[in-house]
């Protein structure tokens, strides 16, 4: 069995603080884009597959799925005490940015350009999402079944308002008898 790229480097728990310390605090409107950005392009501590394949275990898990991926790269890397420097460093810093920007924000949050400074970032953290979308999508097969869900998904609650439980529990019966019927 051919080992995988990144499973032949090692990364000392100091670095991988460091990296999700990056990680965190550049993550306005959302961690993916900057961890992909990161563990991929930056570092190349993953493959885009590899990358992929973890936030779809982290998304498996209860939890966070960008911080779910921090515990698996960071054990991945250096074990138990790498998932702890990772997540430290993933939680640590931006702990510390919220509770400090709550403080001025609890003193100038009534203020008109505060007010048109919030509304720019979620643009900004709407199209790094969407960035992210394309990028994770480039990489997964070409079957147009899995569109199909996605859409219908966000049909229904993003634009019928409908709740996502219920999308989902309607839509997640189809979906896994579908990949069954397409692994036979």
């Amino acid at each position: 069995m051919k080992q995988a790229e990144s499973d032949k480097q090692r990364v000392g728990r100091f670095a991988l603080f460091l990296t999700f310390s990056r990680i965190s605090l550049s993550s306005f409107g959302g961690a993916l884009f900057w961890a992909r950005r990161g563990l991929v392009e930056q570092k190349r501590w993953l493959t885009e597959r590899e990358f992929v394949d973890l936030l779809t275990v982290g998304q498996l898990l209860p939890g966070p799925n960008v911080l779910n991926l921090t515990v698996l790269v960071g054990y991945r890397f250096a074990g138990w005490t790498g998932a702890a420097a990772a997540v430290a460093g993933y939680l640590g810093w931006p702990c510390l940015v919220v509770i400090g920007m709550g403080v001025l924000y609890q003193h100038y949050g009534s203020l008109q350009q505060v007010q048109q400074a919030l509304a720019g970032m979620s643009s900004v953290a709407a199209g790094l999402l969407l960035a992210t979308v394309i990028k994770l999508a480039i990489v997964l097969p070409r079957r147009w079944r899995p569109w199909l869900f996605g859409i219908l998904t966000f049909v229904g609650v993003g634009v019928m308002r409908w709740p996502l439980l219920w999308v989902m529990g309607a839509l997640a019966p189809f979906a896994v008898a579908t990949a069954w019927k397409e692994k036979e």
